[in-house]
């Protein structure tokens, strides 16, 4: 376990935001890390929706479930995080 630093380019939000996320963390963790600093704070929720993490300028979202150590991605690079419909 390592902390691990990642930009976060949070759908609706005019910021980017450097987050600190645990190298063994999922997808879905990233996300609520993600979340934490721009829900009800510049991105209004979105009930019935989950939130997806892809790499920056990716179509695909990356598995919820898989983690950080596992993605391939590099320390301060930037993932999208996108809301979809559940």
């Amino acid at each position: 376990m390592a902390l691990f630093p990642l930009t976060s380019n949070f759908q609706g939000d005019f910021v980017l935001q450097l987050v600190a996320v645990d190298s063994e963390n999922t997808m879905d963790e990233v996300a609520a890390v993600a979340a934490h600093h721009s829900v009800n704070r510049r991105v209004a929720a979105k009930p019935g929706h989950i939130l997806r993490v892809r790499r920056q300028g990716a179509k695909e979202f990356l598995p919820r479930t898989l983690k950080v150590s596992e993605s391939g991605l590099k320390p301060m690079e930037s993932v999208d995080v996108i809301w979809e419909a559940a």
